[in-house]
């Protein structure tokens, strides 16, 4: 007999705050995404921390004799230098800074990457996909998104609306942010801008004359929001509804937020039962 049969599992999950016996959907089996490194620079420890985490969980659950599959992405376009959806994609900045083709990076560090993992004995993924092997998928998810009234076009990029969606949704609801003081706060900022609020987020980019990675659209020519590249590996392998996402804790807000405002906005469904979120690694309590 299979031996998670006899041995429930318990986790942590920041979705209630709560440890929680895990049950997953199909008996016996776990789906599992975990955000994968944005490749443009060498993996440190701190990013180690949470793959080597991870790692350890997958283990377990095949250990108690479940059938895993691990989904860990490669993000290699579309993170931005800031959260508020500004400045340059991190890895067009490093092509531009090494006069190297934007793909040069991606497979440099990505290799970087792999190498760090083998050091650590931590194990490959089940899949690994690309955010670049994904752009089709991702202009249909903000097609819908559109369709259902959740988004919106601002000269050529394509926006997430907050507000809309919590009118019948929580955002907030994994973070534990108030929406009211997050758009409050974002009022300080410079109101020319193309956001409706501040606090709605891209799930297109409009690529401006010299950004190098860019995609054509119903939109224009750009590039995929960071956050809706994780909706769409997560669920185009996992499903609509999967049993965990992890990562580190500092993804939790806007990233996690934001994927699950994405994927329920889709599907009308909590896109993940059980959210796991590793710490920091410090040093002298420094991060």
């Amino acid at each position: 007999m299979k031996q998670f049969e006899h041995y429930p599992v318990s986790v942590t999950n920041s979705l209630s705050g709560k440890k929680e016996v895990f049950k997953p959907i199909t008996p016996g089996f776990v789906g599992m995404y975990v955000c994968g490194p944005t490749v443009y620079n060498d993996v440190h420890l701190g990013n180690v921390r949470t793959f080597l985490t991870f790692d350890v969980v997958s283990r377990y659950f095949r250990f108690l004799g479940y059938k895993v599959r691990y989904v860990r992405n490669i993000t290699d376009v579309g993170h931005l230098e800031n959260d508020a959806d500004e400045g340059e994609d991190k890895i067009a900045k490093k092509a531009r800074l090494e006069q190297l083709e934007p793909m040069e990076v991606v497979k440099h560090y990505t290799e970087g990457f792999h190498e760090v993992m083998r050091q650590f004995n931590i194990l490959p993924p089940s899949i690994e996909p690309s955010a670049t092997g994904h752009i089709v998928e991702q202009i249909e998810i903000t097609k819908e998104l559109l369709n259902k009234g959740l988004a919106y076009e601002s000269n050529g990029s394509v926006y997430f609306n907050v507000r809309k969606y919590n009118q019948e949704h929580h955002y907030g609801i994994l973070s534990g942010r108030n929406i009211e003081e997050l758009i409050e706060s974002g009022r300080e900022l410079d109101n020319q801008d193309e956001k409706q609020e501040k606090i709605d987020f891209a799930l297109w980019k409009k690529a401006s004359p010299y950004h190098i990675m860019r995609w054509p659209s119903p939109w224009g020519d750009g590039f995929p929001g960071w956050h809706l590249e994780c909706t769409v590996m997560s669920t185009k392998y996992l499903g609509e509804t999967f049993d965990i996402h992890g990562g580190g804790m500092d993804l939790k807000f806007p990233h996690h937020e934001c994927e699950i405002a994405q994927g329920t906005g889709v599907t009308g469904k909590a896109p993940v039962n059980y959210w796991l979120h590793s710490n920091m690694l410090t040093v002298n309590g420094q991060k």
